[in-house]
């Protein structure tokens, strides 16, 4: 159960009601603090709509976070999302080996992203060598949206955990197919 309560439109000021018009769980307990759910719609909003890196490409990285810290509903809402902007079943379970160490299907440059956002969830930054990898393929503006767009994820699976933010039904039948080891 969410340590704080999720907020329904009613029960926000007419200023405040846009922010909830994709009304998912981690809206609504974001907006007890209308400003910082506006700012975090403002990066969330970039990374998603307005970055010049590609979509499926960032899908990857946000799903390798998701699926590395365990977090069911950043996981889940990312699979579905990801399908929207190209990625494949086939590109998960790609990821999957490669989280595992093993050879996947997958381009270079993707299995080079996934590995700088292991690197960053497990050691906090990525290496000098893996950076230097995914920069042969990248601009510096892509280098910077991609890294941005790791950290940024970072951060929200950690708000998701101290939150315990419940995952919606909806969302929760990604875990049919993809559950998730030693999550519940």
């Amino acid at each position: 159960m969410a340590r704080l309560p999720y907020l329904d439109v009613d029960q926000l000021p007419p200023e405040h009601k846009e922010l909830l018009k994709r009304p998912i769980n981690l809206t609504r307990l974001l907006v007890n603090s209308p400003g910082m759910a506006r700012a975090f719609h403002g990066i969330g909003g970039y990374i998603r709509n307005k970055s010049t890196l590609d979509s499926r490409l960032r899908e990857l990285a946000i799903l390798q976070v998701g699926w590395m810290e365990k977090s069911e509903y950043e996981f889940t809402h990312h699979v579905k999302i990801g399908k929207e902007f190209g990625v494949t079943d086939e590109d998960i379970q790609n990821l999957f080996l490669e989280t595992e160490g093993k050879p996947s299907k997958l381009e270079p440059l993707a299995r080079a992203i996934l590995k700088g956002a292991r690197e960053m969830v497990r050691d906090l930054s990525m290496s000098d060598e893996t950076f230097a990898e995914i920069k042969k393929d990248l601009s510096n503006e892509h280098m910077t949206d991609l890294v941005l767009t790791i950290a940024f994820y970072c951060a929200v699976v950690r708000v998701l955990a101290t939150m315990k933010m419940d995952n919606e039904p909806y969302y929760k039948e990604v875990l049919k197919q993809y559950p998730i080891p030693g999550v519940s």
